[in-house]
């Protein structure tokens, strides 16, 4: 007599509900709980160590630099959702959602380590003023094939080389949306799903480079997070079709980095556009962009938080070197697309891909708001075809990019002394890091000739 094999049961997947927080690297962590218990989550008791903030790229909670985790017991914080980002996380089973929340204190007060808080207290400033910002997003990241844990580097999809080489520069190009289609036709299809004010889809210079546009949302904090779902979406989908999405600032040396540029007005209490030049000179349009100007170098270290991303600005690119500004002007480190009527607006364009979207909408902000406080002159605009006038340089090094921002008083004030200091202790150990690290360049280069 022959047994019978018993067979496996299948068991249906549970939907669950993730409550999110946002990290200082624009990192997602926080917990999975089944949609059966989801109640806990809205009644705010949902905990993690309020540490979870301080976390470098590497997971590293930096209690010897920081004090805030065993020095003072790793004390728990509250993770309160803000039901307005609930959405549907469409690769997961049915049912399931995410929300992004903010870290709390015990006693029920904002943690003054989460980057949503933070761009909250900013938002409270221009309130207290009877203004609105108005802001919209465009990210822009790379498809690189599924191997790269394997390889060590990235390569683009195979759908967009020929033996191996990538088939020239794809900018605007129709044939490397329809090679990829089936990945951005999963992308809108998950971003429709979650009501995401996706716009218009463009592939970019780099082979698998894409740029996706989301629409101007008068709440600067749903804005982000729209940009951190979106960050989010573009990565689920590249797994379910066998890719890896990245938005690393220069993932290629010979190809163009990626950026994240925010457009940005600001609108008063009776729902006018108070950069409107309305046909005159723009003296507030001009104050706002001289404010940005004046804080872009101590801000630097937000735009671009790695160093990687100071592989990013390279002269003869699209990447900003100097701090300059122009009308309509694609190189400059601030453009103003349009200077009339309801859509005049300035254009940020100095943020790599890898820009943390709170912290980077708090810098601009803060920027802006100098402007507005004051009347600043930001000198001669970038003509086409013309040198920066005497415009001063952003930096190419990570580590001084880091003591600029250090040493700033606005960025103490914009945002606060402790978290100041603790993103800048914190990347101060990264910048060191990356000095002590001698890479392949060195060893190609000097060990055969030196």
């Amino acid at each position: 007599m022959t047994d019978t094999p018993l067979s496996t049961p299948t068991i249906a997947p549970e939907p669950r509900i993730e409550i999110l927080l946002v990290g200082m690297n624009g990192d997602l962590r926080g917990k999975q709980i089944p949609l059966s218990a989801q109640k806990k989550v809205w009644d705010g008791t949902v905990r993690l160590p309020s540490s979870t903030q301080s976390l470098d790229i590497w997971g590293d909670d930096n209690d010897d630099i920081t004090g805030l985790s065993l020095t003072i017991g790793d004390p728990d914080g509250l993770c309160i959702p803000d039901p307005r980002s609930t959405a549907p996380m469409p690769w997961a089973p049915e049912g399931s959602l995410q929300v992004l929340a903010t870290m709390h204190e015990m006693d029920g007060s904002p943690s003054f380590m989460d980057p949503r808080a933070i761009l909250a207290a900013m938002l409270n400033r221009y309130k207290a003023r009877g203004l609105t910002p108005v802001v919209a997003t465009e990210l822009e990241f790379y498809l690189v094939e599924d191997d790269f844990r394997e390889t060590g580097r990235p390569r683009p999809p195979q759908r967009l080389t020929y033996r191996g080489d990538p088939n020239g520069f794809q900018l605007y190009d129709m044939g490397a949306v329809d090679a990829l289609a089936d990945y951005l036709t999963t992308l809108r299809a998950w971003a429709k799903a979650q009501a995401l004010p996706a716009d218009a889809t463009t592939a970019e210079f780099g082979p698998g480079q894409f740029e996706i546009n989301l629409l101007h949302r008068a709440d600067a904090l749903a804005a982000a997070d729209d940009c951190i779902y979106l960050k989010r979406l573009a990565e689920q989908a590249a797994r379910r079709h066998g890719l890896k999405s990245t938005c690393m600032a220069k993932p290629y040396g010979d190809h163009a980095g990626s950026g994240l540029h925010v457009h940005a007005s600001l609108i008063d209490a009776d729902g006018h556009n108070i950069l409107d030049a309305k046909g005159g000179e723009p003296v507030r349009l001009k104050s706002v962009c001289a404010g940005m100007l004046d804080t872009m170098r101590e801000a630097q270290l937000i735009f671009a938080p790695f160093a990687n991303s100071y592989r990013r600005f390279q002269p003869g690119s699209f990447a900003p070197v100097d701090i300059d500004w122009g009308f309509g002007h694609r190189g400059t480190a601030i453009r103003i697309p349009d200077s009339n009527g309801p859509a005049a607006r300035i254009e940020h364009r100095v943020a790599g891909a890898d820009a943390n979207p709170y912290l980077l909408l708090t810098a601009i902000l803060g920027g802006m708001l100098r402007g507005l406080d004051e009347t600043l002159d930001p000198g001669p605009a970038t003509e086409p075809g013309g040198e920066p006038p005497g415009s001063r340089k952003l930096t190419h090094d990570f580590l001084t990019a880091v003591d600029e921002f250090s040493a700033s008083p606005f960025i103490a004030d914009i945002f606060g002394a402790r978290y100041a200091k603790l993103y800048g202790d914190t990347k101060r150990k990264e910048a060191i890091a990356y000095l002590r690290t001698v890479s392949d360049f060195d060893y190609r280069t000097y060990l055969p000739r030196i």
